[in-house]
């Protein structure tokens, strides 16, 4: 078919892609394009019948000013500003009813290009649309977008759509994208309700870096509710997290070793006044046990001891880790009295008190119980959350629930059987022996001084073994012939026939056997009472954990460490840093290696005055420590540090801190750093050149100053 007639219109370039995008198409019978773009202008070659199609179309779409033919040679205008407006927008509104995520994408682009952002409620679809995406990509362009908007047009962004964002994000497992959309929520003073942010965290808690984030978020909230004034008391309780919340990033920081960041988030509990329930107190108890704060575990001990029986089982973890602490501490008289003490008076006498008295929170201070503007933190050990997503492990390695009764495992009286003959305090060992030995047998379990004396056999510590014996008969309890047979048989086979007739003698006395002699009570003991020792050993594994504490002896971390900690945390939280100092030098002297714990309870103390000169003296020493490869810093010390030079002006510390943790691989959070340095010094050298600097000092400051405003992305 012929060409009737040959029109030429100019065009832009993203006109022709996306409204006439479907129209550049050839005929049915024949491959003449209708519409093609060439040299900058758009050419429409049509025969009448294929041109009326397109005029057809282009009525309905509201493009006015097209007509079929001229007989000037002069271009005519076309009215494309109006037309390519309203095809857009019909488009994207099409794109998103249908859910075509690519094409509305595009189409977004396009107008902005031209036009800027279409509606409110367009964006706010697209937004949404995208959200509900479980491709990264599209949630990614998301966020990407949300920033972009938050720039040019925030009043677009609706809490109802960032909400939905940053569910989705943390879903997804994007963490970091999610923590950028709760920021900017934060910002605007419109967080998600609190159900919703507990579904949040609950997701980005998953990882370790969603953890990390969660937790930086979290410390965010409760400085910003903080300082809200009294006559914002409204928004102050919309925005204040609750338990579950901190329960969630608490346990996170457990999961993934974050002690540090766990001890400061407590401390953060405490001062927004959210309540502690059991879940919480588990949680904090491990917490303590890592960093070894033995003395705030035993003042939460006190209110535990006070529970009802229904809550006994809970509480499990809890005494595991204040007896693994009496242990790291070498204090084997407070871990026996724990022993002794755990099942005290559960039970025996009903508790009076009604189930509101039972809700009332306790205070129980951090740190110094003196201070009068010491934290303190409320806990209701009978409280736990409906519906909670918690799940306290029952992993414990020295303490067991059975049958009602909170007992000691095998791994913890081979603890206190090696350090009592350690100390050579047989004598005591027996003593709480034949104490914790009516329990065992309410519960209808095995002879406990027979167990021990037949571990001791297995291992050769024979005396012990009949000291053990002997104070158990003394007071009593009688141990049976497989015991002494067990004993008079090894001192035989190791040729102390001296020992082996003063047993026998003891035997007799016992009216055990009689006369007979010494070798032929071993030989025929020891045939007939094999099988029974053996089975009953076997049963046990006291023995083999005995072993491995003996093996294990010289990698344990001596007990002098975690009190000189302990008194260093007491005076950093009393503010009595000349103390805690001249108790650092007093470590150092004693040729201790300091930990993780001890510089981190300086940092915190010397940050506590703002004394942050003090901080980059002890940074000195941390990084000493790490030259000899004495310590491995975590990520906690390392961002503490950060922070602390962030506010103290220290930007070459700045920039060796971040140094490290680039070498280390570490996620470093620049939203936090850059949140700090605009709070503290927004206008800090801003603008300033280094040929105006007025000597070499105030030089090298201002590029430090201007590579961290670079690294966080402020200019």
């Amino acid at each position: 078919m012929a060409l009737i007639s040959t029109r030429k219109v100019f065009l832009k370039p993203c006109i022709v892609k996306s409204c006439l995008h479907g129209f550049v198409m050839a005929s049915a019978n024949q491959k003449t394009a209708l519409i093609s773009y060439h040299g900058g202008e758009l050419l429409v070659e049509k025969s009448f019948r294929r041109f009326q199609v397109i005029n057809v179309f282009c009525k309905q779409n509201q493009f006015v000013n097209f007509k079929p033919f001229s007989s000037s040679t002069k271009p005519e205008s076309i009215g494309w500003e109006v037309s390519s407006h309203a095809v857009l927008l019909r488009k994207l509104e099409v794109s998103l009813e249908y859910h075509q995520v690519d094409e509305a994408w595009v189409t977004f682009n396009d107008f902005k290009s031209l036009y800027g952002f279409p509606r409110d409620s367009l964006v706010s679809r697209l937004i949404t649309e995208l959200s509900y995406s479980s491709d990264p990509h599209w949630l990614q362009k998301a966020c990407t977008l949300v920033l972009e908007i938050l720039k040019e047009k925030s009043s677009l962004l609706k809490t109802e759509i960032l909400t939905k964002l940053a569910l989705s994000l943390a879903r997804a497992q994007m963490p970091i994208p999610a923590s950028i959309i709760l920021r900017v929520m934060l910002e605007r003073e419109n967080m998600p309700p609190v159900s919703v942010l507990q579904l949040i965290v609950l997701h980005m808690v998953k990882s370790e870096i969603g953890t990390y984030l969660a937790s930086n978020f979290l410390i965010q909230i409760c400085d910003y509710v903080l300082r809200l004034s009294e006559k914002r008391s409204e928004l102050k309780k919309m925005m204040k997290p609750d338990t579950m919340i901190f329960n969630l990033v608490l346990d996170a920081c457990v999961r993934f070793k974050s002690y540090l960041k766990g001890q400061e988030i407590l401390e953060w509990m405490s001062q927004t006044n959210v309540i502690a329930d059991a879940h919480s107190i588990i949680i904090i108890s491990q917490i303590y046990e890592i960093n070894g704060l033995r003395d705030e575990i035993k003042k939460l001990k006190d209110h535990i001891d006070r529970v009802s029986a229904a809550f006994v089982c809970h509480y499990q973890r809890f005494y595991d880790c204040l007896l693994n602490l009496h242990f790291k501490f070498d204090d084997l008289d407070a871990a026996a009295k724990l022993l002794l003490d755990m099942n005290g008076s559960w039970g025996s006498i009903p508790s009076k008190k009604t189930r509101e008295e039972m809700q009332k929170p306790y205070l129980v201070s951090i740190g110094s119980q003196n201070l009068r503007a010491g934290l303190k933190i409320q806990i209701v050990p009978e409280l736990l959350q409906k519906d909670s997503v918690i799940k306290v492990e029952d992993k414990t390695e020295l303490v067991i629930f059975k049958n009602g009764k909170l007992l000691p495992t095998n791994r913890a009286l081979a603890k206190l059987i090696h350090c009592y003959k350690r100390d050579q305090r047989i004598a005591k060992l027996s003593k709480v022996l034949l104490s914790m030995q009516k329990d065992f047998q309410t519960l209808g379990e095995s002879n406990l001084c027979s167990d021990v004396i037949d571990a001791c056999i297995r291992l050769g510590w024979l005396e012990t073994a009949h000291d053990v014996l002997e104070n158990t008969e003394a007071a009593g309890f009688p141990v049976g012939l497989t015991a002494y047979m067990s004993l008079l048989t090894a001192y035989y086979s190791q040729g102390m026939f001296k020992e082996a007739e003063a047993l026998l003698r003891q035997i007799r006395k016992a009216g055990l056997v009689s006369n007979l002699s010494g070798e032929i009570v071993a030989s025929a003991g020891l045939l007939e009472t094999t099988g029974n020792m053996s089975s009953s050993v076997s049963e046990s594994d006291l023995a083999d954990f005995l072993v491995e504490e003996v093996r294990e002896e010289e990698k344990v971390i001596p007990s002098m460490i975690y009190k000189l900690n302990a008194s260093i945390y007491f005076f950093c939280k009393a503010k009595m840093m000349g103390d805690a100092l001249r108790t650092y030098r007093r470590m150092q002297m004693m040729g201790i290696q300091p930990t993780v714990q001890t510089f981190s309870f300086l940092i915190y103390g010397y940050s506590s005055l703002q004394r942050y000169r003090d901080i980059t003296v002890l940074w000195g020493d941390i990084k000493r420590s790490m030259k000899s490869r004495n310590i491995v810093l975590s990520r906690d010390l390392y961002e503490l540090l950060l922070m602390n030079f962030i506010r103290g002006g220290y930007f070459e510390r700045v920039t060796e801190v971040v140094g490290y943790m680039k070498e280390h691989n570490m996620y470093t959070d620049k939203w936090m750093y850059k949140s700090e340095f605009l709070k503290l010094h927004k206008n800090l050298y801003k603008g300033v050149k280094a040929s105006e600097a007025r000597n070499e000092v105030q030089r090298k400051r201002l590029e430090f100053v201007q590579t961290f405003r670079k690294w966080v992305d402020i200019d």
